[in-house]
């Protein structure tokens, strides 16, 4: 539990990040902030103050370019994150990985669990460990816990990519980076990615980099 003097300084922290303007600094993997578990939000920001970070927290998503972000990626120890995802991909790719377009939401003290044992594998990259991405297989339907912005409660059960994203930020938020779940034989440069491994499926990569899937 915050003290009044803990909260006053995350609020001035804030407002420190959103002064420069334009898009967040985002922080990359060795930073304590990415490893320790963020505090749960219970109001330290103030309405008007927590729908500027969010704002910044889109600002920056969209930059980066990402599908989502959370607070620790620009070292903000709350447990916000925010999500959106047009799917610009082909068809077969988005078929194959259930990659649907997510309008912009909101989560604040997120929690997950899985619905059912079925996994699906696939590489994934994060904007805290730019240029590189891995084979991660995770639950390929979760149920989400949260609330919105406006403290609305949500209880829903999310499938596919959308799942992929609602567990790789939420996971951010416990101090967990994806690299701690991926199949370490995957590790490829977002280049080798794009030149080799850029099948619907990682099962090539599978294949010739000798490692297994679900």
């Amino acid at each position: 539990m915050s003290t009044p003097s803990d909260r006053a300084r995350l609020a001035v922290r804030v407002e420190e990040l959103l002064a420069a303007g334009g898009p967040l600094p985002i922080v990359a993997a060795g930073k304590p902030v990415l490893r320790r578990g963020a505090e749960p939000y219970d109001g330290q920001l103030g309405p008007a103050l927590l729908a500027r970070f969010i704002e910044a927290l889109r600002l920056t998503m969209h930059a980066a370019p990402g599908v989502g972000l959370a607070a620790p990626q620009v070292g903000v120890e709350l447990r916000i994150a925010v999500v959106e995802d047009p799917a610009p991909v082909p068809p077969e790719i988005a078929v194959a990985r259930g990659r649907v377009p997510q309008p912009f939401r909101v989560l604040v003290n997120p929690s997950y669990e899985p619905v059912g044992t079925a996994r699906a594998a696939f590489f994934e990259g994060c904007l805290s460990v730019p240029g590189w991405q891995a084979v991660v297989a995770r639950p390929a339907q979760v149920r989400l816990r949260c609330e919105d912005e406006h403290g609305r409660a949500l209880d829903e059960v999310v499938t596919g990519w959308p799942a992929r994203i609602v567990q790789h930020e939420t996971d951010h938020l416990d101090g967990t980076l994806y690299l701690d779940r991926a199949e370490p034989r995957s590790l490829s440069t977002s280049e080798a990615v794009a030149a080799l491994w850029a099948q619907p499926t990682p099962e090539q990569a599978a294949q010739e980099l000798g490692f297994e899937l679900p």
